[in-house]
């Protein structure tokens, strides 16, 4: 009776971990790089370099450096909506939940700056595949906004899929607004603060609106 091979370890990791680790570090290699130095001035081979990762494990991992941000970009999104999603649960009126949730969605981004600048900012890149990520985004996002006026018991109108939509774009061009202005300073709890009162005040503007069946 033959035995199937055993799995060949390497500082500790098998093949699958090993792949796994090199296309972590070639996301955060994106991270780092595209804020730097800008998506169209970022090369594969600065990325392998960066990551310690040779091109040919890049294509292994990736198919190209359209591919890796489109992951980079999905990986900063299932974060945010994660988080969000665990400060809906704590429950609340509107008017109590809806700051709490929004200062989340900003310190998601904010909080280590990269995020949104590889989002929003000098890190973006403009693909057909990126757009393609970004309104799926939207979309997720305004489900999740949908979800949030159901559970503060708002009636549904036939209206509040275009109104929440809306809505995540207006939120989406505050953040990437506030990025942009910011530079290359550091963000600081005052700018973070204005960025905060930016999207609530935006968010009870079209939510009254919305309400008043505007």
């Amino acid at each position: 009776m033959t035995t199937a091979p055993r799995p060949r370890i390497i500082r500790g990791l098998d093949a699958e971990q090993r792949k796994a680790s090199r296309r972590q570090a070639l996301l955060d290699a994106g991270l780092d790089l595209f804020p730097q130095q800008g998506f169209a001035k970022t090369s594969i081979e600065q990325l392998c370099q960066h990551a310690y990762v040779g091109t040919k494990a890049f294509y292994e991992t990736f198919a190209s450096r359209d591919e890796l941000y489109e992951a980079l970009l999905r990986s900063i999104s299932d974060r945010v909506f994660g988080e969000l999603a665990q400060v809906a649960t704590e429950g609340g009126s509107e008017e109590e939940l809806a700051p709490r949730i929004l200062s989340a969605f900003a310190h998601a981004f904010v909080d280590d700056v990269r995020f949104a600048q590889v989002t929003f900012g000098a890190g973006s890149a403009i693909t057909p595949e990126a757009e393609l990520q970004r309104r799926a985004n939207r979309q997720t996002a305004a489900a999740f906004v949908e979800g949030l006026w159901a559970q503060f018991g708002n009636p549904s109108r036939p209206e509040d899929d275009g109104v929440a939509i809306g809505l995540i774009g207006g939120l989406f061009d505050v953040i990437a607004h506030w990025v942009r202005d910011l530079g290359d300073e550091a963000p600081t709890a005052s700018t973070v603060d204005l960025l905060v009162t930016r999207m609530v005040n935006l968010y009870r503007v079209i939510a009254a609106g919305r309400q008043r069946g505007l």
